[in-house]
């Protein structure tokens, strides 16, 4: 199969053994769909998916963020807040097609104060996807954070021969990070709590989460990242949400993109079929 029968309206298509990837990257560069053995896992609808959060996730107190003497205002977007970077809302360029692996980048502009590029590969196998995204600047250093939004489906359909099934979420964090009134994180690391969730979480081994629909699929996130958001309080989805900083970390814990240090995170979901 050529690169052009690849890529169609609905984006390109990468395949391996009875698993199935769309990604849009006329929109924001998102996983559109995810099909295992013909299921679907993923919310369909064209702000749904998995979209890489970047130039930030999560929340930006404000929309303000400081880069050394200079202060910037970021569109407010969910308000009083800025949300979850500005790459899932541009197009993004296809450098390179396979059957199971692609790549993506686009370059860093309005609104985003500081001029650079970002990139996104996809490698996918019968039973994993593994995800890389990296933000390189093109001039001056600035803070910045890469992350995905993933909506699972809280419920797969029943199918022929197999029940329906709720995600179940399984994951030890060693702290939760305590939300305050505005919706961001305090600075105060707390015992976590039972769901459910919006709320940051802190692995220092690497994110791992894993979630089950109990008789059908096992699916597990993963990344060498220590954070994590957790958001189930849809009734359509659960969202494990792997991040290279915590909310508004552009301002609590910024993470310098330098011409010599760009930042790069990976993220995998591997899965096992339970029937």
């Amino acid at each position: 199969m050529t690169t052009e029968e690849r890529t169609d309206t609905h984006g390109v298509r990468l395949s391996a053994g009875d698993v199935e990837l769309t990604v849009a990257p006329d929109n924001g560069c998102r996983v559109a769909s995810l099909r295992i053995d013909g299921t679907e896992l993923l919310r369909q609808g064209p702000k749904f998916g998995s979209f890489p959060m970047v130039p930030w996730c999560g929340r930006v107190e404000l929309g303000r963020f400081r880069n050394g003497g200079r202060s910037h205002q970021l569109p407010v977007n969910a308000p009083p807040h800025a949300i979850h970077g500005t790459g899932r809302e541009v197009a993004w360029r296809t450098i390179s097609v396979d059957t199971a692996a692609a790549a993506f980048a686009y370059d860093l502009a309005d609104p985003w104060p500081y001029r650079g590029r970002v990139s996104q590969t996809f490698q996918l196998t019968p039973d994993s996807l593994t995800t890389t995204m990296s933000v390189e600047t093109e001039g001056d250093s600035f803070p910045a954070q890469v992350g995905w939004h993933p909506w699972f489906l809280r419920n797969l359909p029943a199918e022929a021969g197999a029940a329906g099934a709720e995600a179940e979420i399984s994951f030890q964090p060693e702290w939760q990070e305590e939300r305050g009134e505005n919706h961001l994180p305090t600075g105060r690391r707390i015992e976590p709590r039972p769901g459910p969730w919006d709320d940051c979480f802190g692995m220092s081994d690497g994110v791992d989460v894993t979630l089950t629909w109990p008789g059908r699929l096992e699916l597990k996130v993963t990344s060498r990242s220590e954070w994590v958001v957790v958001y189930d309080e849809q009734a359509e989805a659960v969202c494990v949400e792997p991040q290279s900083g915590p909310p508004n970390g552009l301002n609590t814990l910024p993470r310098l993109v330098t011409p010599i240090d760009p930042l790069e995170m990976s993220m995998t979901w591997s899965w096992r079929r339970l029937a």
